[in-house]
């Protein structure tokens, strides 16, 4: 699935959107966060504006 500016979509639309992937096949974050041609660390923030953070022994996000 392609998706044009990323960046721009609604968090909780990214949240599922970045949350499939890792499930999927990302290796990591840094892998996810590159292969979307985001930065890691603005992902990271976006998805703890709304209560979730990154959890490297599931690769996902959940909700804090």
């Amino acid at each position: 699935m392609e998706i044009e500016q990323p960046g721009q979509l609604e968090p909780e639309i990214l949240l599922g959107i970045v949350n499939e992937k890792l499930r999927l096949g990302s290796g990591n974050l840094a892998d996810l966060a590159a292969e979307m041609e985001l930065d890691s660390l603005e992902l990271e923030q976006r998805m703890a504006a709304i209560g979730f953070h990154y959890e490297r022994s599931v690769n996902q996000f959940r909700r804090r």
